[in-house]
């Protein structure tokens, strides 16, 4: 299984997402550059968190402009499997991959510790080795993480499982407590309704491996790996 991770001006979580899913999964990983025309060869790509174009207008908002962001989305529109972690879930959000929007977080301040995400959907590619309910610590560092959406959009993407991960307390509850940003419906992760993009907030790249203390985060990256592994027998 190879992994490419885009790499756009201001991205600065790129080698982290390189470094991650090699120490994990064990497997080819490489970096795309923004103004790559092509994504051939890749079965997974990673939006790195960052600051892409410095965030300008809004984050990701020119990012979803880049070249590579055009056979990104065709990939992505095959059944391609794509994970925007931080703001490359906000690139996502911009280029129509992922509905609704991040907004600036309620307190409007940029917020960097670590939360608790409730599973709720362990069926997909990304969770496929977790079970539904499951809660695991991964850290947040964002300024704009308020996920907000419509509320027909909301009903949806509950009705069909889309919500991926839901911020709760170390026991699996939800409480306006635990919600760091104020995200609608307590959410920090989704799915498009084929289930092959996800995007969400915290950052699993930093919790894959027992130097950083934690290794909650290779949840996902051992779960594409996994799934992967599967389809192709």
């Amino acid at each position: 299984m190879k992994f490419g991770v885009v790499v756009f001006p201001g991205s600065n979580c790129d080698a982290d997402c390189l470094h991650a899913v090699k120490t994990v999964t064990g497997q080819p990983a490489e970096y795309i550059w923004h103004k790559s025309g092509s994504v051939e060869g890749f079965d997974c790509i990673i939006l790195p968190g960052g600051f892409s174009y410095g965030d300008y207008l809004r984050c990701g908002a020119v990012a979803r402009f880049s070249p590579v962001m055009t056979p990104v989305i065709e990939f992505a529109k095959k059944g391609g499997l794509v994970i925007g972690i931080c703001n490359g879930f906000q690139v996502l959000t911009e280029a129509g991959l992922l509905p609704g929007a991040l907004h600036r977080n309620k307190e409007l301040q940029f917020l960097c510790h670590d939360v608790f995400l409730r599973v709720e959907n362990a069926s997909l590619p990304f969770t496929c080795t977790a079970r539904e309910g499951e809660v695991i610590k991964v850290p947040i560092a964002h300024g704009e993480g308020n996920y907000f959406a419509d509320a027909e959009t909301l009903q949806q993407l509950e009705e069909n499982k889309q919500v991926v991960f839901r911020y709760c307390d170390a026991q699996g509850e939800v409480t306006p407590e635990v919600n760091p940003n104020g995200s609608a419906n307590h959410i920090a992760g989704i799915c498009n309704q084929q289930g092959n993009v996800l995007g969400m907030m915290p950052h699993p790249e930093r919790c894959a491996e027992k130097d950083l203390g934690n290794t909650d985060g290779q949840l996902i990256f051992k779960s594409l790996l996994d799934f992967w592994q599967r389809r192709c027998g």
